[in-house]
């Protein structure tokens, strides 16, 4: 089915203000356990052991730089392992990737609880630092290409590593929709009346869905590289001509 913006959906029914407030506040309750239940997985996952990490270097903005060096000096490191699809353009990079990225642009919270926010990408570094130039990112990247640690190694996962003196060790990893924790867009499109507007959602019939992940990538690209100056229909970075 066709977005809101050019088709009239389904709606829901039109109550007034105290019948709205009583299912509304049944739904807080479910909510507020589902936040508790939040709590209590936290909760576990820091009694969670660890597994030690390889001392390597990975090659980034300044060359090889060695693994307690992305530190930056802090005692924690959270790391999101992004895909890479060697010598494709810009604009065939991963959409999933670029959405958990895009969600996330600055790590000053983090910093202020002693945490270090990194890049781990697939590619060569060479290959992904006219990638991130044209997104803007300001996090720093790093290449894992021809790393096999398989602590450090993979695409499309947050990791969370410590760093006890001259040992790094990895202590939690996510994939899959563990990686939604910094898509803020989809909690909020999740609040909304028609969701996510995807065909595996639980939705009402009439509500307007498309095909899942569609809206992720718009005419050819991931749909947040159209906010970038000089985006082009061609697959460049934003400049005509050959591709890059």
């Amino acid at each position: 089915m066709t977005s809101p913006a050019t088709h009239s959906p389904a709606t829901p029914p039109v109550v007034d203000r105290e019948t709205w407030l009583r299912e509304r506040t049944a739904l807080l309750a479910r909510e507020k356990a589902h936040t508790r239940e939040g709590d209590a997985i936290a909760a576990a996952r820091r009694r969670l052991p660890m597994t030690e990490v390889a001392p390597v270097a990975l090659v980034g903005e300044h060359g090889p730089t060695p693994l307690l060096d992305i530190f930056a000096g802090r005692d924690q490191l959270v790391v999101f392992k992004h895909m890479w699809h060697p010598g494709k353009p810009v604009a065939q990079q991963c959409e999933g990737c670029t959405l958990t990225i895009w969600d996330f642009q600055n790590a000053a919270y983090l910093h202020a609880r002693g945490i270090t926010f990194a890049v781990f990408g697939e590619g060569p570094y060479e290959e992904m630092a006219p990638f991130r130039e044209f997104m803007g990112y300001s996090h720093p990247w790093y290449s894992i290409h021809g790393i096999d640690d398989p602590a450090l190694v993979g695409g499309g996962s947050i990791a969370c590593f410590l760093r006890l003196g001259d040992r790094v060790f990895l202590t939690y990893e996510t994939t899959d929709r563990g990686t939604e924790s910094m898509m803020a867009s989809l909690k909020l499109l999740d609040m909304t009346v028609y969701g996510r507007q995807e065909e595996w959602e639980d939705s009402p019939d009439g509500w307007p869905q498309d095909p899942t992940y569609s809206f992720w990538r718009t005419d050819g690209r991931p749909t947040a590289q159209w906010t970038r100056p000089g985006a082009t229909p061609e697959d460049t970075l934003g400049r005509h001509g050959p591709h890059h």
